[in-house]
């Protein structure tokens, strides 16, 4: 059996705040946003090259509200792969993405840990 995964709902508080951080801050493509309705949206962006797509998904009730940015309980919640550690690290802070802990080598390779626009947790890092 072969599988892998698809994409991963996000909760947002704004499709397009969200979709203006995910492609002008962190450099994903915007592969769909189809008008569901009035209030919904199927908007799915995902890292160039990336099989795994994230679905932005805007929080509809105030048990999702409160969820947004905190999916993880706080832990590190999605993990982004770059080819060029510090590279992407300097790209990234110079367009304001917030670095909660500095660079560090480890056995697995080269790791930092950012915030996105709701405080949710994403280990960055370049594998040995």
């Amino acid at each position: 059996m072969k599988q892998q995964l698809g994409q991963i709902a996000i909760l947002v508080r704004d499709y397009d705040e969200a979709i203006e951080y995910y492609t002008q801050k962190l450099g994903f493509e915007l592969i769909e946003d189809t008008h569901i309705s009035d209030v919904k949206r199927w908007v799915r962006v995902s890292p160039p090259g990336s099989s795994c797509q994230l679905l932005l998904a805007k929080a509809a009730d105030e048990l999702q509200r409160n969820q947004v940015g905190f999916q993880a309980g706080g832990r590190v919640f999605l993990f982004l792969y770059t080819d060029d550690f510090y590279r992407d690290y300097h790209n990234y802070t110079a367009k304001g993405v917030e670095f909660i802990r500095e660079p560090s080598e480890e056995a697995f390779g080269t790791v930092s840990v950012f915030k996105d626009l709701y405080g949710n947790l994403w280990d960055f890092i370049e594998r040995k």
